[in-house]
């Protein structure tokens, strides 16, 4: 926890302000009973009323100074606790998209927004009483142990006994509760994890008429979830019940041995009450601290899942610092013994892939489903790194190059269309926020999706709702292959992103990036023969391994595989033509 404190270094000023005041506030809280003792001694017993205005007049002035110390403490605390929550939350979310995807695929997406959410605002209120409470309230419990020195020593003894009591109490309860609140965090991802998953397949749930098997699961999940709520609260509010008895005793010892005191002259009335006073600002300051170590138990739990995210090295970081100088000579992209696999224990995805592709080259990659087509152009912009061997981009290795450089020469076209809330405009932006709208238009051309798009009523500032979901998939598909083609890239990888397109479409969509993207080398991952048949080589994997390497006639003569994926589509004499 003391390692999120840093987020404060820009807040000192705030984070000083804010306890001194409540410092201050306390000080104010702590000399009440001392006029009190007096009005009750001096102006009650002689009936000096001139005295007790006085002593009222005082106890006015006190509360709203101690009034205007707690604002002004409020307001600094909250303030720095803010900007605490906004620079954490900044650099984790920079963090996070720093991770490659195998390392957010072993955390899970579900958790990273718990913690970029719920967990951050808890510390983030952990802070805020922190700074208000975490000063004040053993200030309080000290200073009201101090000042009854002042008025009687041998009932400060009641004093002493009491608060060791109450700090095992606040100890034991701490130290149990702490590892509860980890377990509520991580059942919470859980029912995250389930909702994403309910609301995402809505359709197929619905489809195969499973919403009450779903509501039951999820039932079970949050019932789980109130049940250790509910065993971490009753273990929580046992505090003030506690601490009131613990305190409440010392009341009633002070009482008994002060009462027998004044009877024999020892003390005055007064001071008695003074003694019953400080008790009961003990007794509050200890409920707030009960309200404090509830939030940092929960804090403490949220920030060590925080820090387990921070904790984790990105494994694929910059090369170089500086751009590289490319070998404008040498193949565009070039694997080289290429092995993968997705995690150690598990089989290779890719094995021994050894292949290199012109300037210019239009590649196909077909294969059947699950033979590695993705993964195999996912090592391209290195969204992830080899087990062994090397890819060569312009002749130098990618883990060489800065990876804004490498992922600047290519354009990208995933498998699943991903588009983004906004205009048409600030998602074909999104690669190059500088492209004009000539450039758009163009980009919109070559991927057959000029025409639709300019059909509605607001063209280019057409508003596409998340995930583009008020398109269609093809429309989905043309776009994201317009956005892969703005700003000049000098590679395009098309992963399977025709499939939504009509054989028609799919047709114009390659004549069009042939004959309009002069140089640019392309990449088409497809299961349709139609798609790659006139790509200048095919490539064919089967299960991680090359099986295949040629033009389509080539392959088609000499390659069982690929006469296999023919056939299954249409028939040898067809395919041939």
């Amino acid at each position: 926890m003391l390692r999120l404190f840093r987020y404060l270094k820009n807040y000192k000023k705030q984070s000083i302000i804010g306890p001194l005041f409540k410092l201050i506030e306390a000080c104010f809280e702590l000399a009440v009973p001392l006029v009190m003792a007096g009005m009750i001694d001096v102006g009650i017993k002689n009936s000096d009323t001139s005295y007790i205005a006085r002593t009222a007049v005082i106890l006015v002035v006190l509360g709203v100074l101690g009034l205007a110390c707690a604002l002004t403490a409020q307001f600094f605390a909250a303030k720095a606790s803010l900007g605490f929550a906004t620079a954490l939350r900044r650099d984790l979310f920079a963090h996070i998209n720093k991770l490659s995807y195998k390392q957010i695929d072993k955390i899970g997406s579900h958790t990273l927004v718990t913690r970029m959410t719920s967990d951050v605002n808890t510390v983030q209120t952990g802070v805020n009483m922190l700074l208000r409470l975490f000063l004040r309230s053993p200030f309080i419990v000290l200073g009201s142990v101090i000042m009854a020195f002042t008025v009687s020593v041998k009932l400060t003894l009641i004093f002493l006994m009491m608060t060791p009591v109450l700090g095992f109490i606040i100890w034991f309860i701490m130290h149990i509760t702490t590892p509860r609140f980890g377990d509520i965090q991580k059942q919470v991802d859980r029912t995250n994890l389930l909702t994403s998953e309910t609301l995402t397949g809505a359709r197929v749930i619905r489809a195969f008429s499973r919403q009450e098997n779903e509501t039951k699961e999820f039932d079970a999940q949050n019932d789980l979830l109130c049940s250790r709520q509910l065993a971490a609260g009753r273990i929580s509010a046992l505090m003030n019940p506690l601490t009131c008895i613990v305190v409440n005793l010392a009341i009633i010892a002070v009482l008994y041995f002060g009462g027998r005191s004044v009877n024999i002259g020892g003390l005055t009335q007064g001071e008695v009450i003074a003694l019953v006073n400080y008790l009961n600002q003990i007794l509050l300051a200890l409920m707030a601290m009960t309200i404090l170590v509830t939030s940092l138990t929960r804090m403490q739990a949220c920030a060590s899942r925080i820090n387990a995210v921070f904790d984790i090295e990105p494994s694929i970081t910059d090369g170089s610092e500086s751009p590289v100088e490319c070998d404008k000579t040498a193949p565009a992209v070039e694997f080289k013994n290429v092995s993968f696999s997705y995690h150690a224990d598990d089989d290779p995805e890719l094995m021994d892939i050894s292949f290199s592709v012109k300037r210019g080259e239009t590649l196909g990659i077909i294969g059947a489903t699950g033979s590695g087509k993705s993964t195999l152009m996912n090592l391209i912009p290195r969204f992830y790194d080899t087990d062994s061997g090397a890819v060569l981009v312009d002749g130098v290795d990618v883990r060489d190059y800065p990876l804004k450089q490498l992922r600047k020469k290519i354009g990208i076209v995933p498998q699943k269309a991903v588009l983004f809330k906004g205009t048409v405009r600030e998602n074909l932006r999104f690669r190059d926020e500088s492209a004009t709208d000539g450039e758009i238009l163009g980009a919109l051309e070559i991927a057959q999706a000029k025409d639709f798009v300019m059909k509605k009523p607001d063209g280019l500032d057409t508003v596409i709702q998340r995930e583009g979901r008020n398109l269609s998939g093809g429309q989905r598909q043309r776009l994201t292959i317009a956005r892969a083609l703005i700003g000049s890239p000098e590679m395009l990888i098309l992963d399977d992103s025709a499939s939504a397109l009509d054989l028609a479409t799919d047709a114009a969509l390659r004549r069009a990036i042939a004959e309009k993207t002069e140089g640019l080398t392309v990449f088409i991952v497809s299961q349709r023969v139609s798609s790659v048949r006139r790509c200048d080589r095919i490539i064919v994997l089967d299960d991680g391994r090359v099986a295949g390497l040629g033009t389509h006639s080539e392959l088609l003569s000499g390659c069982e595989v690929y006469q296999e994926i023919c056939r299954s589509q249409e028939s040898t004499e067809e395919a041939a033509g």
